[in-house]
C-alpha cells in the first residue's frame, strides 16, 4: 500500500481520529488546529502537529502543506473558517480536498468552492443506525447513491446451507452479492456454489427497495 501524506485541519473528536487512525495506518500525518492544547495532545499520533491559523495561506505554504497529497479539513461547526481553509487549499494545488460539514446548507456551499468530498459524520451515522433499527438483520449500511445501497446482512437458519444458486438473489431481488464474512474471513467475489452458514454475514449490493424486499423475506 502506497504511503500517503494527509493534512489533517482540526483537532476535535473527528479530526483527531482521522489523524490518529491514518498515522496508525502508517501515512504521513501533517496535524493543524489553532488550539495549542489540542495540538499537544495529537503530537504523538502525528509527523508534525503545529499550531496554525488554516485560512491564512501564508502559513499553509510555509508549512509545505502544497507537498501532501490530500487534506481533511475537520472544521465543519464554523462555516466561515472550513469554507476559506478549502479555498485555501485549492489554490496552493492540493489534488483532494475532503471537508466536514455541518449540514446540508454548509455541504452545497464546500461542493460549489471546489472540496472533492464532503462529509457529515451526524447525518451518516444517523441513516445507519436508523437501518439498524428497521431491521435487527441488518448489520452495516452503506449508501452509494440516492437509490442504491450495499448492505450487511446476517445469515439465519432459514437460508443455512443453502448456496448462492440456490438463494438466487440476483434474479428474485436483482441484488448482487459482493461478499461472504465467516468471522475473520472474507471471501470477495463468492462463487455460486459457496455455502451460507448461520452467522454467515453477507454484503449485498442493489437498489433501496429490491434490498428492503430482501430483508423483509426474513433471510
Amino acid at each position: 500500500m502506497k504511503k500517503k501524506q494527509v493534512v489533517v485541519v482540526g483537532l476535535g473528536r473527528f479530526g483527531s481520529s482521522v489523524c490518529m487512525e491514518l498515522f496508525k495506518l502508517g501515512h504521513e500525518v501533517m496535524a493543524l488546529d489553532m488550539d495549542p492544547e489540542k495540538v499537544e495532545n495529537i503530537a504523538d499520533y502525528a509527523s508534525q502537529a503545529s499550531v496554525a491559523d488554516a485560512t491564512d495561506k501564508s502559513q499553509l505554504k510555509a508549512l509545505g502543506v502544497r507537498n501532501f497529497d490530500q487534506a481533511i479539513i475537520a472544521i465543519g461547526d464554523d462555516l466561515q473558517a472550513s469554507v476559506l481553509c478549502t479555498l485555501m487549499l485549492k489554490e496552493i494545488g492540493l489534488e483532494k480536498v475532503w471537508v466536514k460539514a455541518r449540514d446540508l446548507q454548509h455541504k452545497k456551499i464546500l461542493e460549489k468552492v471546489g472540496a472533492d468530498r464532503v462529509i457529515q459524520p451526524e447525518y451518516e451515522m444517523g441513516i445507519r443506525t436508523a437501518h439498524h433499527v428497521d431491521s435487527e438483520k441488518i448489520v452495516d449500511y452503506i449508501d452509494l447513491s440516492d437509490d442504491y445501497s450495499i448492505v450487511e446482512m446476517a445469515a439465519t437458519e432459514k437460508i443455512a446451507g443453502k448456496t448462492l444458486f440456490n438463494l438466487d438473489f440476483r434474479v428474485k431481488f436483482n441484488c448482487i452479492t459482493l461478499a461472504i464474512k465467516k468471522g475473520e474471513d472474507v471471501n470477495i467475489a463468492p462463487h455460486p456454489d459457496d455455502v451460507i452458514g448461520v452467522g454467515d454475514i453477507l454484503v449485498v449490493m442493489g437498489h433501496r427497495n429490491d434490498l428492503k424486499r430482501l430483508e423483509e423475506k426474513r433471510l
